[in-house]
């Protein structure tokens, strides 16, 4: 079995080491890269050499000088106690909750924490979807379904159901903090059942806590937090369950942690899952812990079946999900063509990995050396593992595995696939120390290596994590802007609000208002010219082309994509891309005109509930559709006053009579 686990360590670390240290993606002609890799890299190896030169010329003026073990048993340990680490989780908490306000604005800023919270409140509202409008393209969003007239959130449910308790106090920007906390709790018991040094234990705690990628991550709306509650809930249970002690209760907790994770995430889920029932079966089979192996089984068949459940209700097909739905297979995983972009292959799998493990290298930890540096060294320097690192590491590769056959690159906040490696990562970073002490005793490179682990640590807080909390904080201002106080020191009540959004996402909607499916309509904006396209569609609303026959009839635009480029200087808007050279007609030109004084985002008014104001994206002359719907409401026009990023949008008060003539013009 030594042979083994130092087989085992040994790949770990090589992969840590190919993964995280080389540049493979830059390697890959015509595929993803990371053109910031060398200044990068070169930040984190300068900062990692001078905390080890702080660190050695510490060891050598502190070698005569009795200082506290880290790791042992001796009188200065540091342990993991009850009281300890509910002081812990408390300070967690109180540090995430300051950041999900301070740095967030206790807002959900990407699109899909967007969603989420809007399907936490149809659950709250005691629903699972909401019946579509009768021109639902005004009130369309990225990643909300429309199916059989019914409208919901692309996502497992399980995610928004958490939201939801956030929701049912008026606090959603809450759930994060409190599951990171709780999280740290459940980290913190388990690691005290499989880390008998106390002081690693210790150590893997707080580097878990107030790791800055946990630490922003627990700040938002992004369901990674509650998944990895669950997991370490369905970890903690496992270490129970495998115990000579263990009981049908241990079972159920073990397969409720994973039941539960997967009605959030399912293939992280399945990534921690698989090994775990394989090993409670074969202890089944050589223990005769039949009683453990099916609490397991019932604790992780009831969340599932509940997930089914709630897909068949929604997407017809219990285990279709909504993304499936709204994307097509090709959302799946596998290698094949995407929803969008490039057709997924193994070398661009190996691209995304690579990148995320370089991201994870600053953004882990944000100390001034490689974040992966100790765990890969600690990797490397071990020849003996416990039962549950194996089933830890074994884990941590199928989750590699599995984003490996994953098409999107998950980056917010750090590379967030993987989030569920931070249990493993803090505790294989915390035991570096003991593993040097084990191979070379307490002398100087004991001394010299927890000194720069300490300096690297510093320095980062004194550079990389402002850094990071500024770029945080200054980030997507248009999605931190809060509409229902803006409406109430504006006087807006009642009213219909339609919403100036970009020409980009104008013709976006539009193509959905022909059924033009979202693949379709992603892959014709990226490729045709935006002024043949709006044409174009222009003319099949005319003659009331829709579905497959409209997708035919604007699929030859696509041939413009090899003359378009980018254009964002003109059109104040980084996705649109125009022919160069190419004389526009007016139409055209007063929509890169309008593009150019400001537009907003409508999906966050989605979350909008003060004043029962109606927000619906402006599409032009289409509007009178609207106004015919909503005679009695008062109309407003929502943009910013200007182009500029981070102007806040205003409400300007718009005449029925005027837009009506305004539309007869041809304005």
């Amino acid at each position: 079995m030594e042979r083994f686990d130092r087989a085992l360590t040994a790949a770990a670390a090589l992969l840590c080491l190919v993964l995280g240290f080389l540049p493979i993606a830059n390697w890959i002609p015509g595929g993803l890269s990371a053109p910031w890799y060398a200044p990068v890299a070169g930040d984190l190896l300068n900062g990692a050499a001078i905390a080890l030169g702080i660190g050695v010329v510490l060891a050598i003026l502190t070698r005569h000088r009795q200082v506290p073990r880290l790791v042992g048993t001796n009188r200065w340990t540091a342990t993991v106690s009850p009281g300890m680490l509910t002081a812990i989780a408390l300070l967690a908490f109180a540090l995430y909750a300051l950041v999900a306000r301070t740095v967030f604005s206790g807002r959900p800023l990407l699109i899909d924490e967007i969603v989420q919270v809007f399907q936490a409140r149809i659950l709250t509202a005691g629903h699972l979807t909401l019946p579509a409008a009768p021109h639902q393209e005004f009130f369309s969003s990225f990643h909300v379904v429309e199916q059989s007239g019914r409208v919901y959130g692309q996502f497992p449910v399980g995610g928004p159901a958490m939201l939801a308790l956030g929701t049912l106090v008026g606090a959603e920007w809450l759930v994060g903090p409190v599951f990171g906390a709780l999280s740290v709790l459940g980290f913190g018991a388990l690691v005290r059942r499989i880390e008998p040094r106390r002081g690693v234990a210790f150590g893997a705690t707080l580097l878990f806590a107030f790791a800055p990628f946990a630490v922003f991550m627990s700040g938002s709306h992004m369901n990674h937090v509650t998944t990895l509650f669950w997991l370490v809930v369905g970890c903690w249970g496992l270490s129970r369950a495998v115990s000579d002690e263990a009981r049908f209760g241990d079972g159920l907790l073990t397969g409720l942690g994973f039941g539960l994770a997967a009605t959030i995430r399912p293939a992280d889920a399945l990534a921690f899952a698989v090994p775990a029932g394989i090993w409670l079966l074969l202890r089944a089979i050589r223990r005769r812990r039949v009683m453990v192996l099916l609490g397991s089984a019932l604790g992780i068949v009831v969340p599932v079946l509940l997930l089914a459940w709630v897909n068949l209700k929604t997407t017809g097909a219990p285990l279709r999900f909504g993304y499936t739905v709204l994307w097509g297979r090709a959302h799946d995983l596998g290698f094949h063509a995407t929803p969008w972009g490039p057709v997924h292959t193994p070398a661009r799998g190996l691209e995304l990995l690579n990148l995320y493990a370089l991201r994870l290298q600053s953004y882990l930890f944000e100390t001034a050396g490689p974040s992966l540096l100790p765990a890969t060294a600690a990797l490397a320097l071990t020849r003996v593992l416990r039962p549950f690192d194996r089933y830890l590491l074994t884990a941590s590769a199928l989750l590699l595995a599995g984003y490996f056959a994953y098409w999107h690159d998950g980056f917010y906040l750090g590379p967030r696939f993987l989030y569920p490696l931070l249990p493993v990562l803090a505790l294989w970073t915390a035991r570096l120390p003991a593993a040097i002490r084990e191979r070379a005793g307490d002398g100087l490179v004991l001394r010299a290596t927890t000194a720069a682990l300490g300096v690297a640590v510093l320095l980062g807080l004194a550079t990389a994590l402002p850094t990071r909390v500024r770029q945080y904080r200054g980030g997507l201002l248009s999605l931190r802007w809060d509409a229902d106080r803006a409406a109430a020191a504006a006087g807006v009540r009642d009213a219909l609000v339609l919403v100036r959004e970009s020409w980009g996402a104008e013709l976006i909607a539009r193509m959905w208002a022909l059924d033009v499916s979202r693949p379709d309509a992603e892959a014709l904006y990226r490729a045709a010219d935006p002024c043949r396209l709006e044409l174009a569609i222009t003319e099949l609303e005319r003659r009331s082309v829709r579905g497959a026959a409209a997708v035919a009839e604007l699929a030859p635009l696509r041939a413009d994509s090899a003359r378009l480029v980018k254009a964002e200087e003109l059109t104040g808007d980084p996705s649109l891309r125009l022919t160069r050279g190419m004389r526009y007609p007016a139409r055209c030109l007063s929509k890169i005109e309008e593009n150019r004084e400001g537009f907003t985002l409508f999906a966050p008014l989605l979350l909008a509930r003060v004043g029962n104001n109606l927000y619906a994206r402006d599409l032009g002359a289409r509007d009178s559709l609207l106004l015919k719907d909503f005679p009695g409401r008062p109309v407003y026009l929502l943009r910013p006053a200007s182009g500029s990023v981070g102007a806040e949008p205003q409400f300007h008060r718009l005449e029925r009579d005027s837009l009506a003539v305004a539309w007869r013009a041809g304005r």
